[in-house]
């Protein structure tokens, strides 16, 4: 275990489960078309079991693996054995990536920016290991634009019940906005909801690229 460890084993158990079936429900193919066209070096924050890891492009010279949590890294570690392209796992946190200024040549960040604990922060972090134009992939839930659904997923966020339940996930973020007010330039974005599973809300998604100037 690792300084930068953030231990959940039992939301880790959970969490693979339950990317499983959101794979079968469609997540899958949200994944593909995510890392579509990819090339180069690139850096995942926030990977998980590594259920990218099968959809990467053969034009991905390196992926970069970030996961703090111990028991889906060592998951990731199984699943980067049978990966199609170069994929190393390590440590480590979205607010401090262990990468040189510009070193990589694209980012993903999937179903992982609810999550960080400072979201303005990891963004600052993935614009400053970008190189000039590189882009980065996005794949993320976020808050519902119409009422009165907004209100009830910021009250569940402000609540405190849906993060503790989703590993520290925030419901109620606007994550293109801030995406946008990182200093990236949002050149795609699809829209679309999205049930990960029967006991889940239909949730609105976004999936695109931006760019870092």
């Amino acid at each position: 275990m690792t300084t930068t460890d953030v231990p959940r084993p039992r939301f880790a158990r959970g969490y693979a489960k339950a990317g499983a079936r959101a794979d079968r429900r469609g997540a899958a193919e949200h994944r593909s078309r995510l890392l579509s066209g990819l090339a180069g070096r690139v850096v995942e924050i926030g990977a998980g079991n590594g259920l990218n890891f099968t959809h990467y492009p053969a034009s991905v010279t390196e992926v970069i693996a970030i996961e703090p949590e111990p028991t889906l890294r060592a998951a990731a570690e199984r699943a980067a054995a049978t990966a199609p392209v170069p994929v190393t796992v390590g440590p480590g946190t979205a607010d401090h990536l262990p990468l040189g200024d510009g070193e990589v040549d694209a980012a993903v960040a999937s179903l992982v920016l609810c999550t960080v604990p400072d979201q303005a922060r990891a963004l600052a972090e993935l614009h400053r290991v970008l190189r000039p134009g590189g882009e980065l992939r996005f794949y993320e839930h976020v808050i519902p634009e119409r009422q009165p659904k907004r209100a009830l997923f910021q009250l569940a966020d402000r609540s405190g019940l849906w993060p503790a339940l989703g590993g520290g996930c925030h419901p109620a973020r606007d994550t293109a906005r801030a995406i946008q007010a990182a200093g990236f330039a949002i050149t795609r974005c699809e829209h679309f909801d999205f049930r990960a599973n029967a006991l889940e809300p239909n949730t609105p998604h976004i999936l695109g690229i931006a760019r870092r100037g």
